[in-house]
């Protein structure tokens, strides 16, 4: 058993949340600046970041819409249940969260929404930012945070990003009956499979801090070097650097709490100056650490900046920082009870063993990127009367995203691989498009979505896999038929990438 106050599970709790706000107003202004180089500027917290920004973090507001869920429904909360999240709420979701909505509203069910079958993105980072909310209910009980995770993480990811996010909350539960940071990756690195790429790249980050535990400039070389090899479609940038996977943005959190000593400001500035997906990699750094060391235990600076702010629930949610850890607490202490442990008097958790349980999953099998063009690339022929947005080049990390509405306008493009990936722009003014390999027609998509997620500019307008490996032809044209809701036909198509390689099967 292992023993805490109520104070100090509630201190936790309350240092979890309020360790991730700040890490996440850190990052955020830097947020993927740096692609394959240490960041070198300032960490100065930006004068809105409290006031204004953080109110909108997404990594705060996801947290909170799943952890109602919990509210509501409790401990047994379904997958179905966490599903409605992403499928009735108002609010933006990008890369594996957008994917799975867009999956969700065309029928794949939950537990299939994150599988690469449907999603190019599996491996992405989004379970992994989201998942804070399990490890803070499940402290010491890493069987049971797996159990959550199953119903929550495939909902967006599959394989190492599903990994990634159970790997992280484990972090947490382990932060609650150890408080060596060493000593807590261990532990947590034991719930994800041995043989998995994670696992792989955990064990040697640990192997470098072990050889050189002062220099993590030169670990973090190593782990470019050796581990910075993204598939998400968006990776190819002019520099190649840009990654979004949830295990190689993992590593940077666990330099924080490696290098950093045990200083939380130290640790979430060395997770910042790693760059790729700051925000999230560094509210998580700074969740874990407050999780470790309490609310109390953070630096009086970081306590200050936040306590106008405590009250405040993050948009399209009714939580707060505070109202979110008195509803984990109780969560939590339920849990504790369930699981064995006593929560009178003292809380005795009755911790459970740190070890992976189910079968591997695997989301790419020797994939790998054949022939990636933006939309302005001469390689897409545009068939019509395609033009720009009628503003302009729409922006999205530099890529372009080409419109037309007049139904029998197609594009067209030669590639090479088994499976091929096309951006769509979703909105509620969009028609359908038919979809063609080689001259076989293969399906339609409906591009429409309602008003509230207009220009869900990352979403997907085709993903499809299993091609004989060759050269092939991809065109998309613009259908007569509709969505009766749809204002229109226009349809907004972008990026193009190939891939060669085989992807997981579809369960039975």
């Amino acid at each position: 058993m292992n023993k805490l106050t109520h104070e100090e599970l509630k201190d936790k709790i309350l240092g979890g949340w309020c360790g991730k706000a700040y890490g996440c107003m850190m990052g955020e202004p830097m947020e993927f600046k740096s692609q394959g180089e240490i960041y070198e500027g300032s960490l100065d917290i930006d004068p809105k970041a409290p006031t204004t920004w953080l109110h909108r973090e997404d990594d705060m507001y996801v947290n909170m819409a799943l952890l109602e869920i919990m509210r509501e429904k409790g401990l047994s909360a379904t997958a179905d249940d966490f599903a409605k999240v992403f499928k009735e709420s108002d609010f933006l979701l990008w890369h594996a969260n957008g994917q799975a909505r867009q999956n969700l509203l065309e029928g794949v069910p939950s537990h299939l929404s994150g599988h690469p079958f449907y999603s190019p993105h599996a491996d992405d980072i989004d379970f992994q930012i989201e998942c804070d909310f399990i490890g803070l209910v499940c402290p010491g009980l890493p069987a049971t945070a797996q159990h959550i995770a199953n119903k929550v993480g495939h909902i967006m990811n599959y394989g190492d990003g599903y990994y990634a996010g159970v790997f992280l909350a484990s972090l947490y539960a382990a932060s609650f009956v150890e408080t060596d940071r060493r000593r807590i990756i261990e532990m947590a690195k034991q719930t994800i499979p041995e043989e998995c790429d994670y696992a792989a790249m955990l064990r040697d980050l640990l192997a470098w801090h072990a050889e050189d535990p002062e220099d993590w400039r030169a670990t973090w070389q190593k782990i470019e070097d050796n581990w910075n090899k993204d598939l998400c479609p968006w990776a190819r940038t002019d520099k190649g650097c840009f990654n979004i996977q949830g295990h190689f943005n993992g590593l940077y959190i666990m330099m924080g709490l490696l290098y950093g000593g045990g200083d939380y400001i130290e640790s979430i500035s060395i997770c910042t100056r790693c760059g790729q997906d700051t925000d999230s990699n560094v509210g998580n750094c700074g969740g874990v650490m407050g999780a470790i060391i309490g609310f109390e235990g953070l630096p009086d600076e970081v306590k200050a900046e936040l306590a106008p702010y405590m009250d405040r629930d993050y948009i399209h949610t009714t939580l707060s920082n505070n109202s979110a850890s008195v509803l984990c607490y109780e969560l939590a202490l339920k849990n504790i009870e369930k699981n064995g442990g006593t929560v009178d008097g003292e809380v005795e958790i009755k911790t459970q063993p740190f070890r992976f349980s189910g079968k591997r999953e695997v989301s790419f099998i020797d994939l790998e990127i054949v022939d990636s063009f933006k939309a302005m690339d001469e390689s897409i022929r545009w068939h019509g009367s395609w033009n720009r947005d009628e503003e302009g080049t729409v922006e999205t990390w530099g890529k372009e995203v080409i419109l037309s509405s007049s139904p029998g306008d197609y594009a067209e493009v030669d590639f090479r691989g088994t499976c091929v990936y096309m951006q769509g722009n979703l909105r509620s003014d969009c028609g359908m498009i038919d979809i063609y390999i080689d001259g076989e027609l293969k399906h339609s998509r409906d591009l429409y979505v309602e008003p509230k997620w207009d220009n869900h500019l990352q979403c997907t307008a085709l993903w499809l896999t299993g091609l004989e490996d060759g050269e092939h032809t991809l065109k998309v044209v613009i259908s007569d038929s509709k969505n009766s809701e749809s204002s229109g036909h226009t349809v907004g198509l972008g990026r193009v990438v190939s891939y060669r390689g085989q992807i997981a099967a579809l369960p039975e």
